[in-house]
């Protein structure tokens, strides 16, 4: 057996996180990926940004902070390489630039800005899809994140279409969402319903992952489009401190959560979609196997 161990950063609109794996190839063919260490810091840079169009001085050094205990971490790990990815909030910024120049200098790490389509492309390079994926049929990946939504098409195993949208939880949470994107949203889906008559969603996200949990499903057990709708009404007819006090969430969970089932069932509705697959990878999976593959390529 050959272990190497990789980190992934992913600076979101939302939260910030961490994940270090030990992947380990055996002789078999086999590979696993193993969690070493995962930490999630919900800064909410979006708050900023959607509401004021930049990163403040006080979410600037609460990132850089958690950034150089990062950097500590994935040395005690003895990290063989990593990717730091920065998302919705970051690419929206004026200063987003000038806070990553900050995140380098007071942590060593480099952070790259990603575009949506990009995003979506490297959550899906986590893979563990190819058993939930009927050849025959066409899917609608949805990754619902703190600042935009990506989707990308995908028939007979490969991606005919893709979009981002400006609609994220903290954004819509935030009420700065613009109603014409709305709208560019729902004629979008349409085209999509019309040409490719898509037949299930593979949902990406912390949300969507949470609302598996939830539902108490098993790992490869689909939710049902009424299971999620009626999950929806039910938590949007509750307060955010009544939802983390009969639900046990945390506050930023509590607050996020309906603005993403809210996108959830508008995408259910449009394309006339009965189930949703929720595989819990996420971007942060997506940069560990780009980077084992980087390093092993014939693997």
């Amino acid at each position: 057996m050959n272990r190497e161990t990789f980190g992934a950063i992913d600076i979101g609109s939302n939260a910030i996180r961490l994940l270090i794996d030990y992947v380990e190839a055996y002789e078999d063919g086999r590979t696993e990926y193993k969690k070493a260490a995962f930490v999630r810091v919900p800064i909410r840079l979006g708050d900023d940004v959607f509401l004021r169009g930049r990163i403040s001085n006080g979410k600037a050094e609460a990132l850089c902070d958690a950034m150089q205990g990062f950097s500590a971490l994935s040395r005690a790990f003895a990290v063989k390489d990593y990717r730091a990815y920065a998302t919705s909030a970051m690419r929206e910024a004026e200063n987003g630039s000038e806070v990553v120049s900050l995140i380098r200098n007071r942590s060593g790490i480099s952070v790259e800005i990603i575009s949506g389509e990009a995003e979506a492309g490297t959550i899906f390079a986590a893979g563990g899809l190819r058993e939930t994926l009927d050849p025959a049929k066409t899917y609608l990946y949805v990754d619902v994140g703190g600042g935009s939504t990506e989707i990308v098409v995908y028939a007979r195993r490969r991606k005919v279409d893709a979009c981002s949208f400006r609609l994220g939880t903290v954004r819509i949470f935030s009420r700065a969402e613009e109603p014409a994107e709305w709208e560019r949203f729902g004629r979008w889906l349409e085209q999509i319903d019309e040409k490719w008559h898509p037949s299930g969603i593979i949902g990406s996200g912390g949300n969507i992952n949470k609302v598996h949990k939830m539902l108490e499903k098993k790992s490869r057990e689909c939710i049902r489009a009424k299971e999620l709708t009626s999950l929806y009404a039910r938590l949007r007819d509750m307060s955010v401190e009544e939802r983390m006090e009969q639900l046990y969430l945390n506050q930023s969970r509590a607050e996020v959560i309906v603005p993403a089932l809210k996108i959830f069932t508008e995408v259910l509705r449009i394309c006339r979609i009965d189930t949703v697959c929720v595989p819990r990878m996420g971007l942060a999976d997506g940069i560990i196997h780009q980077l084992y593959r980087q390093y092993n390529p014939f693997a």
